[in-house]
């Protein structure tokens, strides 16, 4: 494929980008995505890619509030900048502004993981199951009894399967 800019090289940087639900995409050859800066800079990083991800999700509220980590000193908004703690002790420090930015970028803030299929046959089900109840619980809240009757079967029935 060649550069969509000069039509002379070919394409070895392909640039893909969404706004406002609109895909473009570009196909140029290292001198023109040089020229319009479209390298990321060396200096990318991890740290920079969740410092990034995580200005997104955190509320003004925890931008306001700045304490500083007793151990190592580090402030929140400098953890922010960085993107990396400075010690062991801010996980603790910044926890109740650290769970809604998560829950926001993940839809949860529990580590569920992932069960290796050979290992973890009764451990799904189990886990399953436990799914399951939050949504039985949650089908009964909301007054949809058939729904959550159909729910209700499908536990016992995984319940026979772990016996």
């Amino acid at each position: 494929m060649l550069c969509n800019e000069c039509e002379k090289n070919n394409a070895t940087v392909h640039i893909t980008k969404i706004l406002n639900g609109v895909k473009t995409e570009s196909h140029l050859c290292e001198d023109c995505a040089k020229k319009q800066q479209a390298f990321f800079n060396n200096n990318f990083s991890m740290e920079s890619l969740l410092a990034g991800m995580l200005n997104e999700a955190f509320s003004e509220k925890c931008l306001c509030e700045n304490d500083a980590c007793e151990t190592c000193g580090m402030t929140f908004n400098e953890f922010r900048e960085i993107g990396k703690f400075g010690c062991s002790n801010c996980i603790s420090t910044f926890r109740n502004r650290l769970i809604p930015a998560i829950k926001n970028l993940q839809g949860y803030d529990v580590h569920t993981g992932k069960i290796p299929k050979k290992a973890g046959g009764k451990y799904k089900l189990q886990m399953d199951i436990e799914k399951l109840k939050k949504e039985l619980r949650t089908k009964i809240e909301q007054e949809k009894y058939e729904d959550a009757a159909v729910i209700r079967d499908k536990i016992k029935e995984m319940e026979n399967k772990i016996d």
